[in-house]
């Protein structure tokens, strides 16, 4: 067997396997992986158009500190988040009254944590057209985002919910087939991309090629104090590997795009997408799928080396 038809079986193996391990979560999943150094890459569903969730703060991030890094934003500035932004959640979107912080913790909370209320005051301070630019001069012209008060008020649209409660109290007892045939579970009417795209992203931000050098050593420093524990580093436990990573979560939606390190000098940039059957809060079979999934697929590409 030659060199290139070996490559081509092992690849097919790790697909494999990785469908497995799908099979097993009870989920679909799509996944792309890519060494940084060599351009090696390993997918399973790459192409697919999948529902971002969180994942779409990656490009609001690299959009706050290319504007620091030009001059025009002040990352110490100070912004308060207002009950206009708050809708109930992590941080400062569940906080009871007004918080002030500055521009750079609005960023921090927003990738750490997940904050909606950061994300949704972050980006009216970057504005919304600075971010498509962004993406658009990249070559990213169908990676989408918004804010998290326009997909709750669509949300709240589609239901009949009332405006003026929390989103989240309204949505118990809601059955499962009306939250997963929602817009925002679905592709094309939500914010999507594909995890090839994402991991191409992640590409330009780890080689210093989204902007200038500091905007991107700061989205990757951000990045890795991300604090959820349970998709991607379920898959690698070692305490000499270092991820940095953005989780994204809604109803039926189970994800995560980061990079690995290892202590080698190696870097991989991984995405992995799970559509679930059920629109339950806790779905930890799911959760580790991401990061066995995230596992099988660096470990055929750091074989090739």
């Amino acid at each position: 067997m030659t060199t290139a038809a070996a490559r081509s079986a092992g690849a097919d193996q790790t697909r494999t396997l990785l469908a497995s391990a799908f099979t097993q979560a009870g989920v679909e999943g799509y996944v792309h992986a890519r060494d940084l150094d060599t351009g090696a890459e390993l997918g399973h569903g790459a192409d697919t158009q999948v529902v971002l969730a969180s994942v779409f703060k990656i490009p609001i991030a690299l959009e706050y500190a290319r504007q620091v890094a030009a001059g025009e934003l002040d990352p110490a500035r100070r912004h308060t988040v207002t009950a206009a932004y708050r809708a109930g959640g992590s941080g400062t979107d569940g906080c009871a009254y007004d918080v002030e912080m500055s521009a750079r913790d609005l960023a921090f909370m927003m990738m750490t944590i997940s904050d909606n209320a950061a994300t949704d005051l972050l980006l009216d301070v970057l504005g919304p057209d600075r971010v498509r630019a962004t993406l658009d001069a990249l070559g990213f012209k169908r990676f989408g985002f918004s804010s998290s008060a326009a997909l709750d008020d669509d949300i709240r649209r589609e239901l009949g919910l009332a405006p003026d409660r929390s989103l989240d109290d309204q949505l118990a007892g809601i059955p499962d087939e009306r939250l997963l045939a929602l817009r925002a579970c679905a592709p094309g009417t939500s914010p999507s991309s594909t995890p090839r795209d994402v991991t191409a992203l992640l590409a330009a931000i780890w080689r210093d090629e989204a902007g200038p050098a500091s905007a991107c050593a700061e989205v990757r420093d951000i990045m890795s104090q991300q604090v959820w524990q349970h998709r991607l580093v379920s898959g690698f436990p070692e305490p000499s590997v270092r991820i940095a990573g953005k989780t994204g979560t809604d109803f039926a939606v189970r994800n995560e795009a980061g990079v690995i390190s290892y202590p080698d000098g190696k870097r991989y940039a991984v995405g992995v997408f799970l559509r679930t059957s059920t629109a339950a809060t806790r779905q930890p079979l799911a959760d580790r799928a991401i990061g066995r999934a995230a596992r099988i697929a660096v470990d055929h590409l750091r074989t090739r080396t």
